[in-house]
């Protein structure tokens, strides 16, 4: 399916009428090699269609969504590429890389790091909103005039922050069970202490911080597990309601008893998440 000469295809498999493929190239942003999927839906048979990405969470990589979410089904009767990107550079060597889940490998959080070692490589805002979108435009039959972007807990925050900063490029934003004020909790004041040079760069990286100043024109839809193990220390969706109620931003935020973190929780309400972003990208 790609057909960008510095694409290289990992394998390519037939789902629901489309394919879901795996792929690597090397990225100019973070100076490595970059694994990202792509599920291709039957109608993209037709002509381009419209890109929706997916930010995956700690210690995930390209493959989880693809493998764990049940997304192609809903993507391929909306006619919706589905783009799911690593969640870091990997192998750069840098001392501590592989310590810690929640900092490092596999948790880029989707920010430029402007401390070193960690700015040389650990690039993944710019390789998710514009290197990444380069990549799938040359390569996939994709509508790069009707973007949505989602994620689920690092990568919710990386799907608010980087739709609330780039408001021309993509058309809706969803989360689940995202970290909506990293800059006030454990996880959130680990990575930007590590990745950035300056507390003052923190707000910028930190959807209820943006959002109080920064509304976007359309609907925000988050999904909340109320029984999800990182609610109360991690996610704080109740300071980003706040902040999208002070700004004005339309906001549903949904709570569900029994739910967790996991991708039971984030399968059972996918449908609905993809029904969202159709409703903007899909003519």
């Amino acid at each position: 399916m790609a057909k960008h000469t510095s694409v290289e295809t990992g394998s390519e498999k037939r789902c629901f009428g489309g394919t879901v493929g795996f792929y690597s190239h090397d990225s100019e942003a973070t100076g490595t090699r970059m694994n990202f999927s792509v599920y291709v839906p039957p109608a993209a048979s037709e002509g381009p269609v419209p890109v929706l990405y997916y930010l995956a969470g700690l210690t995930c990589t390209e493959e989880t969504f693809q493998i764990k979410a049940g997304a192609q089904r809903y993507a391929a009767e909306h006619g919706l590429i589905l783009v799911a990107p690593d969640t870091s550079p990997r192998g750069v060597g840098n001392p501590g890389e592989d310590e810690d889940y929640d900092f490092g490998t596999g948790a880029g959080f989707y920010i430029d790091a402007t401390r070193e070692p960690w700015s040389e490589n650990y690039n993944m805002y710019s390789y998710v909103s514009r290197e990444l979108p380069e990549v799938v435009a040359a390569g996939f039959p994709a509508d790069t005039e009707r973007q949505g972007i989602f994620g689920h807990s690092m990568g919710g925050h990386g799907a608010l922050t980087i739709a609330l900063k780039n408001p021309e490029r993509y058309r809706s934003v969803s989360a689940f069970a995202p970290i909506c004020n990293p800059s006030e909790v454990p996880w959130g004041e680990k990575a930007f202490s590590g990745y950035l040079a300056n507390r003052s760069e923190w707000r910028d990286h930190d959807a209820t911080e943006i959002v109080r100043a920064k509304p976007l024109e359309h609907h925000i839809l988050i999904d909340q597990g109320m029984d999800d193990e990182f609610l109360e220390e991690q996610l704080s969706p109740d300071a980003f309601e706040a902040a999208c109620r002070e700004s004005g931003q339309k906001l549903t935020l949904r709570r569900h008893p029994g739910y967790d973190h996991s991708y039971y929780f984030i399968s059972t309400f996918m449908e609905d998440h993809i029904e969202h972003h159709a409703q903007a990208l899909v003519e």
